[in-house]
C-alpha cells in the first residue's frame, strides 16, 4: 500500500485554455475494466481484510478514517489524502468518526511517483 497527499498546495498549475487558479495532480494511470465508487463508512464501521480484485485509489473527501495493508497496521487518512492498493494486495478500511471516500478501481493501476510506500 502507498499513501499520498492531494490536499491544496499540491499539483501543477494548469496554464492551458486561459486557465487561472487551477491545479492538477496526477494520482495514477492504468488500463482495463474500471469502476468508480463513493464509499461511506459510518462511525465505528469497517471493511474487513480482503484481497483487492483491482488496483485501486481510495481518496478521502470528507471525515477521517484509516487504511491498512497486508501487515494489518492502520494508517490514518484525512481529507485530501489517499491510498493506492495494488491488485491482489490484502487491505482493509475503516473509521472511528465517519468517512466518505471516492474509490477508483482499474484492472491494472499504477500509482504515480508522488505516492510514498507504507
Amino acid at each position: 500500500m502507498k499513501l499520498f497527499d492531494f490536499s491544496p498546495g499540491h499539483g501543477v498549475t494548469i496554464l492551458a485554455y486561459e486557465s487561472h487558479g487551477a491545479y492538477a495532480l496526477q494520482l495514477g494511470e492504468g488500463w482495463g475494466e474500471g469502476h468508480i465508487y463513493c464509499v461511506r463508512i459510518e462511525p465505528g464501521g469497517a471493511i474487513g481484510p480482503h484481497e483487492a480484485g483491482f488496483g485501486q485509489l481510495f481518496l478521502a473527501v470528507a471525515g477521517s478514517g484509516w487504511v491498512s495493508g497486508g501487515d494489518g497496521v492502520p494508517q490514518a487518512l484525512s481529507v485530501g489524502q489517499g491510498a493506492f492498493v495494488a491488485r491482489g494486495e490484502v487491505h482493509a478500511k475503516g473509521s472511528d468518526t465517519g468517512l466518505t471516500a471516492i474509490m477508483v478501481q482499474l484492472t491494472d493501476l499504477a500509482a504515480t511517483p508522488i505516492a510514498r510506500p507504507v
